[in-house]
């Protein structure tokens, strides 16, 4: 298996794992009762858990991109070193942002999106 691909799974991982912290905050924070209920009333949830919760949009909006990515330099054997840095860049920046985000520390969340795009960046250059 490629780097790339092997990131590619890794990333299929962070997304369960994501998507249930995502879900454990919100609930929590909106009470277990409303949680186990049919959860028909809306109900605000706290700050870490929007933020969290944007941070999984986020995920979501950028991971086709690198889906798309890996599975190109896989099926067109263009993968390099360069490329698998990239796509090790893209998913431990893809971590580091959801407790950067989380914590509302100025500039933190950026610095990782902004690597995770590098990493992406990475990927791209050598099919263009």
């Amino acid at each position: 298996m490629t780097p790339e691909l092997q990131y590619l799974v890794y990333a299929a991982i962070l997304l369960v794992v994501h998507t249930l912290v995502q879900a454990t905050f919100s609930d929590l924070s909106k009470g277990i009762g409303w949680a186990l209920g049919p959860q028909d009333e809306s109900r605000d949830q706290s700050v870490l858990a929007a933020r969290i919760q944007r941070a999984l949009r986020n995920y979501l909006e950028t991971l086709p991109a690198f889906v798309a990515l890996a599975l190109v330099l896989a099926v067109t054997e263009m993968g390099t070193a360069t490329t698998a840095t990239g796509a090790a860049l893209y998913f431990w920046a893809r971590i580091a942002y959801v407790p950067a985000y989380a914590s509302g520390v100025p500039l933190v969340r950026s610095v990782a999106w902004f690597a995770s795009l590098g990493g992406l960046v990475m990927m791209v250059l050598p099919l263009l």
